[in-house]
């Protein structure tokens, strides 16, 4: 290996801690010096993992957990010795609700995500209509649609599983999840196992329901007994971005250092920064939003300028507010509710955080977090600040009755964060794939590639780090 090799990495979100994270362990584990540097153009690390902690309240700027089924963030989580500060989601009524006809209606016990897998929930719901159910239970009988390598959401449910089941629970709850249309939305780059249940079942709701007559040995045996299928800090998410910041070199991290252009030197990198310096690196791992990464390889490679510039993003807030439990009138049995599109409300959707996690609120009292805008709703991003909290108040007093004035309310809005998997996206990261390998010591982390929840944003900043580590092991 070139003695005390210079890695770069460029990004202090998780992705990018984990690369760096990674790289640490790797140059610890084959006793070879590796120089680290992080770069962060923003004043803190995280992107958009944040906590604010006020008055007893732990109040989440973006992300609140992770899922435990993806392995990646908890096993980080135990390498760094982090797993006594997780805590799960509280035991007891974790449903989720639906508003329908501007009323909150439990979704059916063994819903999950797309389709039904208990029979007598959905019979007795008043969700759907007998004739949505009835499309529903034709899934059992049809045959198999014609092999695709992708379809959108909404084409693959409404094939499988009828309208209603689209507009009133997939798009709410998987759209949602993305901030997408479901137009748009790539089913095979999101949830493949639907598509692979359709090949290998036919049916979606067969397959489904004899996956969860399985589900008390595979879920100990995929999660552990230890941990529920969402996982969260104590202290919030910004501690395990400290805790990942804390075991990196001492001045590795440096902080408003914005890159703006990159080039290759040889078999070296040289980065430009905002203020005129410029950092020669023997590797670099890139773990920025992909089009602000294509602005900055445009002068390497300008076909994978091209490819990044594809994907495309959307802005989203959120809108935390905290009551006194004597200010809410009516009893908050469950983790939140969803907003269909089709409801044509001001929120995506609504969780009850102190009702979901430990520790979010002080006693007698109720903290809140309502999702505003994502590629169906941009234009309620762009309202100001007052008339946002307004739009929240007003959904949360319709739905909910609460009428109180909040004891605190914050708003934190994240812009172009949300990276929109278009049909056809895995082809265009398979094209990504082959230009990357013409370029030796150059790799690519985030959530715009392969996932983007915390644990695949994690899992692609290791594989990075394991991918520019490999030019100089070898």
């Amino acid at each position: 290996m070139v003695e005390s090799a210079h890695i770069v990495v460029v990004g202090g979100g998780i992705a990018g801690l984990a690369a760096a994270h990674r790289l640490v362990e790797l140059g610890r584990e084959q006793q070879k010096p590796v120089r680290l540097t992080l770069l962060e153009a923003g004043r803190r690390l995280g992107g958009s993992i944040g906590t604010e902690q006020v008055n007893g309240f732990v109040i989440e700027a973006g992300p609140d957990s992770f899922i435990s089924e993806k392995p990646w963030a908890l096993k980080l989580c135990e390498r760094i010795g982090f797993t006594d500060r997780l805590v799960r989601t509280k035991d007891g009524n974790r449903r989720t609700y639906v508003v329908h006809d501007g009323r909150l209606h439990a979704l059916p016990d063994g819903f999950l995500l797309l389709a039904p897998t208990q029979f007598l929930p959905l019979l007795t719901t008043r969700l759907f209509t007998w004739p949505g159910k009835l499309r529903m239970g034709l899934d059992l009988l049809l045959p198999r649609g014609q092999k695709k390598s992708d379809e959108s959401l909404r084409s693959f449910v409404t094939r499988r599983l009828g309208r209603e089941a689209l507009e009133r629970v997939a798009q709410p709850l998987v759209g949602g999840i993305y901030t997408a249309d479901p137009d748009d939305l790539s089913l095979a780059a999101t949830m493949p196992r639907f598509l692979e249940m359709e090949r290998t079942s036919r049916s979606i709701i067969w397959s489904m329901w004899s996956a969860q007559r399985r589900v008390p040995a595979a879920g100990r045996a995929t999660s552990g007994a230890r941990w529920s299928l969402f996982v969260s800090a104590a202290d919030g998410m910004q501690s395990l971005v400290d805790a990942l910041a804390l075991r990196l070199p001492q001045g590795a991290v440096q902080l408003n250092r914005s890159l703006v252009g990159l080039q290759r030197d040889g078999a070296r990198w040289r980065l430009g920064l905002a203020d005129g310096e410029t950092i020669d690196a023997d590797a670099v791992v890139l773990a920025t939003p992909a089009h602000q990464t294509a602005r900055c390889v445009e002068t390497v490679d300008a076909s994978l300028s091209e490819e990044l510039r594809g994907i495309p993003y959307a802005s989203s807030a959120t809108v935390s507010l905290a009551y006194r439990n004597d200010q809410i009138p009516r009893p908050l049995d469950g983790f939140g509710f969803v907003v269909p599109l089709i409801e044509a409300r001001s929120i995506v959707a609504c969780t009850y955080s102190s009702m979901k996690y430990p520790g979010r609120a002080p006693d007698g009292h109720v903290l809140m977090r309502a999702f505003v805008g994502g590629a169906l709703q941009s234009e309620m991003f762009d309202q100001d600040d007052a008339t946002m909290a307004a739009s929240v108040r007003r959904e949360l007093n319709e739905l909910l009755g609460i009428t109180a004035e909040p004891v605190l309310s914050r708003i934190h809005r994240h812009r172009g964060a949300m990276p929109q998997y278009r049909v056809g996206h895995l082809d265009r990261m398979s094209r990504i794939d082959r230009i990357l390998t013409g370029h030796p010591g150059f790799a690519l982390a985030g959530n715009a590639y392969r996932g983007v929840g915390i644990p695949d944003c994690i899992h692609t900043g290791e594989m990075a780090a394991e991918a520019v580590w490999a030019r100089f092991s070898s």
